[in-house]
């Protein structure tokens, strides 16, 4: 064929190369994927109203009541018996105790069956035989958070701890901590069986009368 025949037959076998090399520029041209990627923005949008559909406890917050710390809140009469309740349980003063609670307007209800003497029940009713485990309890119960319910009616209370008047399922973690300062997980499993809060809790009316520190159901 000689020289010339195939050089000639190499140029033809370079035809079709050049050709595809053409095809694959124009295939490398299409951009329409990536621009048809906007509607991952609108899928992408959709995930925060999913988020927040399963979050529906947030809305049931207006359900419960709201939760107070801020002693400074009180009206004047509660702050002043609940420092006075506070610092007698501190110092371990149950003869202050006493001077507290016969000056109240009326016996405060620290059980629901026969009392007698308060001190003397405290005393029996604690762990140590001396009160001073019931004085603790008070004064934790005390720092926790408080809620005022029934406001103009007249069973208007400042109650401790909140957890008295809250919902016990759906609590937030800080919640748990916080109500694991005052009762065991034990404790609160049970509370979760019988669907309530039934340890310690306080009430102070508005007027300042301590109407009960009680435990029980």
């Amino acid at each position: 064929m000689g020289r010339i025949g195939a050089a000639a037959i190499a140029i033809a076998c370079l035809l079709p190369a050049a050709g595809t090399a053409k095809t694959v520029e124009i295939e490398t041209i299409p951009v329409t994927p990536v621009q048809e990627s906007p509607v991952l923005p609108d899928e992408e949008t959709v995930l925060p109203v999913t988020d927040a559909a399963e979050t529906p406890p947030a809305l049931q917050t207006q359900d419960r009541p709201q939760v107070l710390y801020n002693t400074a809140v009180l009206p004047k009469p509660v702050a002043r018996m609940h420092a006075q309740l506070k610092e007698a349980a501190l110092n371990g003063d149950l003869k202050r105790l006493r001077m507290v609670l016969e000056s109240n307007e009326m016996p405060p209800t620290l059980s629901f069956g026969e009392v007698g003497d308060p001190i003397d029940f405290i005393r029996q009713s604690s762990g140590d035989g001396e009160g001073y485990e019931i004085l603790a309890i008070l004064a934790d119960i005390l720092d926790a958070g408080f809620v005022h319910v029934d406001a103009g009616t007249p069973q208007e209370m400042y109650v401790w701890p909140y957890f008295a008047r809250y919902p016990m399922d759906g609590l937030t973690p800080d919640q748990k901590v916080e109500l694991y300062r005052i009762v065991t997980a034990g404790d609160f499993a049970e509370m979760q069986a019988f669907g309530a809060w039934n340890f310690y809790r306080l009430g102070i009316g508005p007027d300042g009368t301590l109407h009960y520190f009680v435990a029980g159901d």
